[in-house]
């Protein structure tokens, strides 16, 4: 077998293995992820992600390496500000925090299948017009922009047109039911965890839609491309429980995300001129991504400074 076969069943092992044990995880007893648990989880998917990059470089060559880590960042770092949009979500449908693990995971699922056939075409688009990298490029400057003046709170889920289009069809019930997708009361009702699910869903494929792109700014091989975006994916779960434990400290993240689809649309932009090397992006990525988190941690937050003290003047 060739050294890309090899590492196409690595992947397609690990990736099944550890996805059916989160699968089987979380299909068993429901309860709230704390944050001690959230880190162990993200720190062990990372750790994952790194080990498959490593034997990448060591199959498929250095820069085949760089290209994976640099594509793994930047997908893993925008699904840090859609993790923000599901905390909403998940806040307006009044979801219990023990069942937000499974709807997380089966949502996870869908989303490698959906990301699966977006990949695969969007490649071979770029693969056949060779035009259409300054398309992928101008839109994720548009998308930087918009994030960037975009205020927090003005995506509302209960107008999503599959969400309604899902209530004309079966009924949803208002209570969770125990943690079920699916509830009989005389005919069958949709609970509120399965239109989170629905929800969710439809905002990963509209995430998709900028991420991807700035994907293929690092690179086109399909391999590279479809492996990031799934050791990406898969450590959501833990990444949203972290997060949601301490929002205080990524108020700047969405600015850095912002100024990251910013570069990649320019390097998209030049690659007809320039090749920017994959190094030196993944060191700009990691930098833009630093100093977003040092600048959250050094600058007071005034919100939290306006609230009063325990036992302080009211």
């Amino acid at each position: 077998m060739t050294p890309i076969e090899i590492m196409w069943i690595v992947f397609v092992v690990t990736a099944t293995a550890l996805f059916m044990a989160d699968v089987k995880l979380s299909a068993g007893r429901a309860h709230e992820i704390n944050r001690r648990e959230a880190m162990m989880l993200c720190a062990f998917w990372v750790l994952v992600a790194a080990m498959f990059g490593f034997l990448t470089g060591r199959l498929l060559g250095f820069n085949k390496m760089i290209e994976f880590f640099t594509a793994y960042v930047i997908e893993y770092s925008l699904s840090m500000d859609n993790m923000f949009v599901f905390i909403m979500i998940f806040a307006y449908f009044n979801i219990p925090k023990k069942y937000q693990p499974k709807i997380l995971t089966w949502g996870i699922l869908g989303a490698v299948f959906m990301r699966l056939i977006l990949i695969f075409t969007g490649v071979k688009l770029i693969h056949t017009f060779d035009w259409l990298i300054y398309v992928f490029g101008g839109i994720l400057i548009l998308t930087a922009i918009k994030m960037l003046v975009q205020k927090d709170g003005e995506i509302d889920p209960g107008a999503n047109p599959v969400l309604k289009l899902l209530a004309k069809l079966i009924p949803i019930d208002k209570e969770a039911s125990g943690g079920d997708f699916f509830v009989m009361r005389n005919i069958w009702h949709a609970t509120p965890l399965f239109a989170t699910l629905v929800v969710i869903e439809t905002s990963d494929l509209i995430f998709a839609v900028d991420s991807i792109p700035a994907v293929l700014a690092i690179s086109t091989d399909k391999f590279i491309v479809y492996s990031s975006n799934v050791f990406a994916v898969v450590g959501l779960r833990s990444l949203y429980f972290l997060l949601a434990s301490i929002m205080d400290l990524f108020r700047y993240l969405k600015a850095g995300i912002s100024i990251i689809l910013f570069y990649v649309g320019v390097k998209m932009l030049i690659s007809g001129y320039y090749k920017i090397p994959a190094l030196l992006s993944l060191g700009v990525v990691l930098g833009i991504l630093a100093l977003s988190v040092l600048l959250s941690v050094v600058i007071a937050n005034p919100q939290r400074e306006e609230k009063p003290e325990p036992g302080g003047p009211r």
